[in-house]
């Protein structure tokens, strides 16, 4: 039988509502972020320990950890 992994939780980035600061990015232990054409991009997602450091440092609450 093949084994199937999936992530379970990830950072999201609400385009729409990110401003571009670099909140997520300066707080984040693993460097999940970089800052691309203005907007933050998640480039290592199985890089997160799901510290949640960036939803709780973006100031336009674009940022979610999420589940399933």
């Amino acid at each position: 039988m093949k084994e199937v992994f999936f992530l379970a939780e990830r950072p999201f980035v609400d385009k729409g509502k990110c401003t571009g600061c670099g909140a997520c990015k300066q707080c984040c232990p693993v460097n999940v972020f970089e800052i691309e054409n203005g907007k933050s991009v998640v480039k290592r997602p199985l890089e997160c320990i799901q510290c949640r450091a960036c939803e709780a440092s973006c100031p336009e609450k674009a940022i979610v950890v999420k589940e399933g």
